[in-house]
């Protein structure tokens, strides 16, 4: 093995430990952010102040959405699954790949009206000093990405 050869796989192994050194401590020192949603439901559930009963009433509106938005994510995973076997036969945008993509667009638009749904329904379990901290809070949450 040449001098310069050596020289450089001695660079390359610095420069790669250098790089997972540099990972370890980005993922151990440095939190990631919380995802929007996150933020909101931490918020939700701590940051304003319910009461027994709201909170009861809360965790009613919770489950009966967890059950919805799951059978719901179900058919977005199931029309995955429609596109991806349409792609497969058809490779293009063909009449199979644009019904796949109707459906799965219709099933999106059932979970963002299903879960607006589920918004205001917790909205309206509350104080209009509670609702106004709440509205806050969601806009921040939807417009976060946007930032």
């Amino acid at each position: 093995m040449t001098p310069q050869l050596r020289r450089a796989l001695l660079v390359a192994l610095i420069a790669f430990c250098a790089g997972l050194a540099g990972a370890w401590v980005g993922r151990t020192f440095i939190p990631a952010p919380s995802p929007p949603r996150a933020e909101l439901h931490d918020f939700l559930h701590n940051g304003l102040d319910l009461d027994a009963g709201q909170r009861a009433r809360l965790e009613a509106l919770e489950s009966g959405f967890a059950v919805q938005k799951r059978d719901l994510e179900g058919q977005l995973r199931a029309n995955n699954t429609e596109l991806a076997h349409a792609i497969d036969r058809e490779h293009g945008a063909g009449p199979e790949v644009t019904a796949a993509v109707d459906r799965s667009h219709h099933v999106m638009g059932e979970l963002q009206k299903a879960t607006l749904a589920h918004i205001f329904a917790m909205r309206a379990l509350m104080r209009p000093d509670q609702a106004a901290q709440f509205d806050a809070a969601v806009t921040r949450a939807l417009t976060a990405d946007g930032q």
